[in-house]
Order: C-alpha cells, then structure tokens, then sequence
C-alpha cells in the first residue's frame, strides 16, 4: 500500500525547523546578553552572571580587613551560588518568552 505524501505538511514542518532554529539563536543570544546581580546578604558581595551561567564581574564592597577569611569565603560561595540560582530562573524566563508561543504541528 503506497503512503500518500502531505506535501503541505512537509513544508509546515519544513517552516517549523526554520523557525525554530532561528528561534534558537534568538534565545543563545539573549542567553549570553541578559545579565543578573546577585547580593550577599550584607551586600558587601555583588556578583553579576549572564543568564548562561557566565560569571562576568565580582565587586567587593567595603574592605576586607575586618573579616575572616573563612567567614568571606562562605559569603562569597553563597553569593556564587546564587547567582547560579539566579541564572537559570532568567534562562527559564527568557526560554518561556521566545518559545512560549510556538505551537506544535498538529495545532491550527
């Protein structure tokens, strides 16, 4: 038994890959641009990521000399995970705004 061949189907799909490869790159590179600050409690700690993950700058705020180091060693793995934390919540926003509204092939 021959298969009958949806030729307007296969250019849906065909549109749809399209689509979401662009889709894609939008998102890598919202990914990569869109930057999050996370604060130590006391903020004396600001460390500022892409939503990728990618630490892009630590500042110290006020000195160091009245501290343990094994006390701002703590704040600042905290702060680093955090900021981690903080990462994937702006990944999964930024994922739900450009896929959000992607429908799948059998939607009309």
């Amino acid at each position: 038994m021959a298969r009958e061949i949806d030729e307007a189907w296969i250019s849906e799909a065909i549109e749809r890959h399209r689509r979401v490869e662009q889709l894609r790159g939008d998102y890598d590179r919202a990914v990569e641009s869109h930057h999050v600050s996370v604060h130590s409690p006391d903020d004396s700690i600001e460390v500022t990521v892409t939503a990728s993950g990618r630490i892009t700058d630590i500042q110290i705020h006020g000195g160091l000399h009245h501290r343990q180091p094994v006390e701002f060693s703590r704040e600042l793995q905290a702060t680093v995970t955090n900021a981690t934390d903080a990462a994937r919540w702006a990944r999964e926003k930024l994922h739900d705004e450009i896929f959000g509204e992607l429908r799948s092939l059998g939607e009309a």
